[in-house]
């Protein structure tokens, strides 16, 4: 009987591994953002979205960073240019409750009694933003109909970062849909408790953030 429970657990786990398994971002220099063309539209903060994943020995986390604002320009069924901004002052976990929850929540936006610095010290930097340097077409692939390329900005860092999406453009609504993708989240200058920044051997958390991209824009109202 334990020779079955252990056998579940095991199977269990590498399907949960295959389910969460993501790609890693190519990382570049920032690059110059695209000019908009076409028509306009708005992006919806109530229907918007940016999740997170983050994981260390001891476990993960996993929360939602909300979208405060944002657009898009659409010319001949494809998107030209665009960019939203994440309110990083109402980050949340979603996978803790009560207290825990909102202890990390204030050591992730820095406004507890110590480590400010150690993740997004949302007093100096309440924002962060992605604006795109051109899409591209992504044929018989599962993930995605299009690559988009953008400029990624947290804290002071601004680099271009490439990932699939699945774009839907109709008369009056777009939304852009991605799979889960990583970043390093030290290529931005978050190095707290990274392994390779001095970080102990059982308390490191990992560099690799996982990132899913939701968003919902309307047509531009004149």
């Amino acid at each position: 009987m334990k020779q079955i429970f252990f056998v579940l657990f095991i199977t269990s786990a590498f399907l949960i591994s295959c389910k969460n398994k993501s790609e890693s971002v190519q990382v570049n220099e920032a690059q110059s953002v695209a000019e908009a063309s076409g028509k306009s539209f708005m992006v919806s903060s109530a229907t918007s979205k940016v999740l997170w994943f983050a994981n260390s020995p001891g476990g993960g986390h996993n929360g939602t960073f909300p979208v405060a604002d944002g657009s898009l320009t659409v010319d001949n069924g494809v998107i030209t240019s665009g960019k939203f901004t994440i309110d990083l002052t109402k980050l949340t976990v979603d996978d803790l409750s009560g207290e825990d929850k909102s202890n990390l929540e204030s050591h992730l936006k820095g406004t507890g009694g110590k480590g400010q610095e150690d993740f997004f010290n949302v007093t100096k930097y309440p924002s962060s933003s992605f604006e795109i340097t051109k899409v591209t077409g992504l044929a018989n692939d599962k993930e995605g109909n299009a690559l988009v390329y953008g400029n990624l900005t947290i804290l002071t860092v601004t680099k271009e970062v490439s990932f699939k999406a699945n774009i839907n453009i109709l008369e009056n609504n777009v939304t852009v849909t991605t799979p889960i993708f990583q970043i390093n989240r030290t290529d931005w200058g978050l190095k707290y408790q990274s392994k390779n920044f001095g970080a102990l051997k059982d308390e490191f958390i990992n560099d690799e953030v996982k990132l899913q991209i939701n968003l919902n824009a309307g047509i531009a109202q004149k």
